[in-house]
């Protein structure tokens, strides 16, 4: 038996280093399935960061409405939408949801 294992000698460890190899690259830390995990979670982050970014352009849009030429029709809806006010001839439904 050991000198079949000597004369397999290469054999044996090229198998070895080939299961081994093969077996880092497809799982572990930097393997295939590591990797294709982290590419969903870099789509995910790149879409939140879109989400922001449009948030804060938003944010600042209505903030210049507000700042720098007072635009008295955004000032008319903030004031309808946060206090429920209306003029005089109209009537005010609150639907909940």
């Amino acid at each position: 038996m050991l000198r079949l294992i000597k004369k397999k000698y290469f054999l044996l460890i090229s198998v070895f280093l080939i299961f081994y190899f093969g077996f880092n690259l497809v799982s572990g830390e930097r393997g295939l399935f590591s990797y294709i995990d982290k590419k969903e979670i870099l789509s995910e982050l790149k879409n939140e960061e879109l989400s922001l970014i449009k948030s804060i352009e938003d944010m600042d849009h209505k903030n210049s409405l507000l700042s720098d030429n007072l635009d008295l029709d955004f000032v008319e809806t903030l004031i309808r939408e946060r206090f429920l006010f209306g003029k005089d001839s109209e009537t005010i439904y609150i639907i909940k949801e």
